[in-house]
This record gives structure tokens, sequence and C-alpha cells, in this order.
């Protein structure tokens, strides 16, 4: 085999290997509430959870896929060894905050991942400051707030609505309704979780001429990587599911089905807007909006803290790590 073309296909498995470990990473995501309810077990959880991940490309354009394609960096100064550093970033982030099962974003760890090896490569001029990347920057903050918000809202509503039934009955109510609300938040999670790694390999068939004219995701691609995705979540990191599903706050029902609707709203607006941003920071900052809405005190805050940490960490450690990677893969990629 040639040997540009087996290094270009040795990038597209890593890069459907950091897919996987998104799907898997973010299972948690998708599921916790659904395990934490006792709605499904933890093996049928995932299995919906996967399924609805994987048909998410039927529903949602690749506005997503096109930011991260061509809105981070400069696609001119892409090549493989920035491709390899910005997915070996994001993928070492991963593993490390899996393993102290700490909720943190796989979307910001690539973000970071390819800044970090495009300064490697290029310097800063290698950033595109425009508006993608703004935009990118402000739904970092706003993407938790707004699903915190919004749980909020829908907590108090539910609340309000169901004042006068019989709680047995609202919460046996509310846990089949799960169903819906959690196949909405995996759809919203495939949709835009998936798309950052079609826009990473669209963009590096683009850097070795596999592709011309302008910016398109490949068909196959984009099978490619909701399939990744699917089974990663099939697989599940039960690390972090029981950080998000009993470590931040009690949730019970009502409150799952209103952090779920919340935060499948703000990835469906962000994919729309074709915004790439962090499932696990919008149901957290849900899961977070429903504790408060019963009582400040009813939120673990030194657990969400340290999970604030993680995040403010993740783009400037998947960034370091990526640039190091950059510069140890240069020598055999280009």
């Amino acid at each position: 085999m040639d040997h540009a073309i087996l290094i270009m296909a040795l990038l597209v498995i890593v890069a459907l290997i950091f897919d996987f470990m998104n799907g898997f990473h973010d299972a948690a995501n998708s599921i916790a509430l659904m395990v934490s309810t006792r709605l499904l077990t933890p093996q049928a959880a995932v299995a919906w959870a996967a399924f609805f991940n994987f048909i998410a490309f039927l529903f949602f354009g690749l506005h997503v896929a096109d930011t991260v394609g061509k809105g981070i960096i400069d696609p001119n100064i892409v090549n493989n060894a920035v491709i390899f550093g910005a997915l070996s970033g994001a993928i070492a982030w991963n593993i490390i905050t899996w393993w102290f099962g700490i909720p943190s974003s796989s979307s910001h760890a690539l973000i970071g991942g390819l800044l970090g090896a495009g300064v490697a490569h290029a310097g800063t001029q290698g950033i595109i400051i425009g508006s993608k990347l703004i935009t990118t920057g402000f739904a970092i903050v706003l993407s938790p707030l707004f699903g915190m918000v919004l749980a909020m809202i829908f907590s108090v509503a539910v609340l309000w609505l169901f004042q006068k039934s019989s709680p047995y009955k609202t919460e046996n109510r509310f846990n089949k309704m799960q169903f819906i609300s959690s196949s909405l938040f995996s759809l919203g999670h495939g949709a835009n979780d998936a798309q950052k790694t079609m826009g990473i390999i669209t963009v590096l068939l683009f850097a070795n001429g596999y592709l011309q004219g302008d910016f398109h995701v490949p068909f196959w691609v984009v099978i490619s990587c909701q399939l990744a995705m699917g089974l990663g979540t099939l697989m599940g990191g039960w690390r972090i599911v029981r950080t998000m599903g009993m470590g931040i706050t009690k949730v019970r029902p009502t409150g799952a089905f209103s952090a779920q609707t919340s935060g499948s709203i703000a990835l469906f607006l962000a994919t729309w807007l074709g915004i790439p941003v962090s499932t696990t920071h919008t149901i957290t900052g849900a899961i977070v909006g429903v504790g408060v809405s019963r009582r400040a005190s009813a939120v673990r805050w030194g657990l969400a803290s340290r999970i604030v940490w993680a995040w403010v960490l993740t783009i400037p450690c998947a960034g370091l790590i990526a640039a190091m990677s950059y510069h140890l893969g240069r020598n055999f990629l280009i």
C-alpha cells in the first residue's frame, strides 16, 4: 500500500477512535438520569441512547462539521501532523477525565486540540479569529447557563402545574415521559458531537487532495462517525454515569424530564446555528438547575466546582498535549 494512503487511513482510524471515545465518555449525558431514576437498566439505557445517537444524522444538517472543519483554524495550514496532534490531545484528555470520573467536554477537548496543534504548526496566525470561533467561545459559558435556567423554569412549571396531583402518579407519569426527553437529548448529542469528527476527517481529506471544490462532507464519513459515536455510547462510561446521575444532586423523574428536555432544546438550537457546544456542560448545567429549583443546598457545590475547574482546564490542557503530539508526529507524518 502507498505510504501516503496508509498514513491517511491510520489518521481516519484515529479520528474514529476519538469519536468512539466521545460516545463512550459522553454516554453519561444521555443515560445517567434514566439509570438513576430506575427507568431502565444500564444495559437497556445505553442501547436506547446509542440508537438515537446513530440516527441523528437523518434529522440535522452538517453546520457544526462546517464550523469545525474551517472555522477554528485556517484549513490551509492543516496537514497530517496537525490532525494527529489535535486528535491525540483530545483523546488523551478524554481518557484522563474519564479515569477520574469527571464529566468534561469532548467537544472542547477537540477544539483545544485543534488550537494547540495549529499554533504549534503555524503560530497564532493559523487561528481564525472570526465569528465562528467567537461564537464557540461564548457558547462555552452560555450553554451550561442556558441549560440551568431552562431546567429551573421547566422544574418550577411542572411543580406548579401538577401541585394538586398525587406525587406518585406525577412521578410515574414523568418517568415514562423520560423515554421522549432522553431520546431527544440523545438525538441532539449524536447530531452535535458526531459532526465534530466529520469536520476533522473532511478537512483531512481536503488537505491530502482526496476532496476538491467547496467544503462538503462525504456520506461515508457521516455514516462512519455516527456508527463510531453509537458504538461508543453502547459501551458506556460508567465512572461518569455515577457522577452525573447521583453525584451532583438527587434527581427524581420530574427533574430528569426537565433536565433532558432543557438540554435537548439547547443542543437542537446550537446544532441548527452550527455551534459546536458541549453536551456535557449543557446537561450538567441543567441538572444543577433542577437541584436549585428545589433549594440551593440540594446541589453538591463542592463536586460542581471541581467539574467547573475541569471545564476551565480542558482547552489549555488538550491544546498543550496536542502541541507536544504535533512535534512528535511531524517527522513521520508530513
